[in-house]
């Protein structure tokens, strides 16, 4: 286990540098790692990387990441590996929240990104008050509300587009694709504080995850508070998920298809469910985001449109051939 966690933990550290150096401006590896060690390179190259790539790596790989461990939460919560987080209404709230700011007050960036997290935040808040039922949060009650949410919120967004001009309209299409072309040092330090505020909080959450897949009863009589964790739970990927749609937008299926691959390579546990997740969600967002820019250039991909374009595929076979374990 411990070769598999250095190996993982070595490939993302691999692919971040390399990533670093591929774009319009080719870099040598050697020279990115140069001045990642702060020693002198071409005076260019230097502005590039600090100004655009290391910037766009590091924000990949943190909404990678809290994506990624957002799922395997939500899985959790559910007791279903095909759970995804937007079951809870945060997309739905972002997506609706950045829809009244684009179409009604003409948002620029930085309003669509607090929008996006306040209203993912809100409307995970409105969710989890209605799934609560005698003081107590139940998950089928939980999942209805999340569902009747998102069709609310679906149905709002259609009604403001109806309503937009064709500039607001391309801009909130094109923010549902998802892009990490704006990512800025603050945008950075920001997501990657939350995301790794609630990384350390959930990753101490394996064992009442674990004691939560046997039952409530069974996980109460283990000293498990269950209700208490379920809260956590979707407040960690409420957060987790509500930055990082805030500054890359709706990026699909990194949530979904992540802990599914962790939990049939590694095992159902959340020990490792929950790192590998956060890992494999990085690694694979960084990867997602570096073809976005470099396949089309100098045009570049919607990393969103990527990631669903071949996680549905992608995902759609590992049902087709694991479906007798489900």
């Amino acid at each position: 286990m411990k070769t598999t966690w250095l190996a993982t933990v070595s490939a993302l550290l691999l692919v971040m540098a390399s990533a670093a150096g591929i774009g319009a401006v080719h870099i040598h590896p050697a020279d990115v790692l140069w001045a990642l060690l702060g020693q002198p390179v071409d005076p260019l190259h230097e502005a590039v990387l600090w100004t655009l790539r290391v910037p766009r790596v590091l924000l990949a790989a943190f909404v990678g990441g809290g994506l990624g461990l957002s799922g395997a939460l939500t899985q959790g919560l559910f007791r279903n590996p095909l759970a995804d987080p937007g079951l809870i209404g945060v997309s739905a709230g972002a997506a609706l929240s950045v829809a009244i700011a684009t179409v009604l007050f003409d948002a620029g960036p930085t309003a669509k990104a607090v929008s996006a997290f306040a209203g993912a935040v809100a409307v995970v808040g409105g969710v989890l008050k209605v799934g609560k039922m005698d003081g107590e949060m139940r998950i089928g009650v939980l999942l209805l509300a999340g569902v009747a949410v998102n069709a609310i919120a679906m149905a709002a967004v259609g009604l403001l587009l109806w309503l937009a001009d064709d500039a607001a309209l391309r801009s909130y299409t094109f923010w549902t694709m998802g892009s990490l072309s704006g990512a800025t040092w603050p945008g950075v330090g920001l997501v990657g504080g939350v995301v790794g505020l609630s990384s350390i909080a959930a990753l101490q959450m394996h064992g009442p995850l674990d004691a939560c897949l046997l039952g409530d009863d069974a996980a109460a009589h283990l000293g498990v508070r269950v209700q208490r964790v379920r809260q956590s739970v979707v407040g960690l990927v409420a957060l987790s998920v509500g930055v990082g749609v805030a500054l890359a937008g709706m990026i699909g299926f990194i949530g979904l298809v992540v802990p599914h691959l962790v939990r049939l390579g590694l095992g159902p546990s959340h020990r490792v469910v929950l790192p590998g997740s956060l890992l494999l969600g990085a690694l694979l967002l960084i990867i997602a985001d570096t073809t976005a820019r470099t396949a089309a250039a100098p045009a570049e991909l919607p990393v969103g449109l990527l990631t669903t374009l071949f996680g549905g595929p992608f995902f759609f076979a590992l049902l087709r051939r694991y479906r007798g374990a489900l």
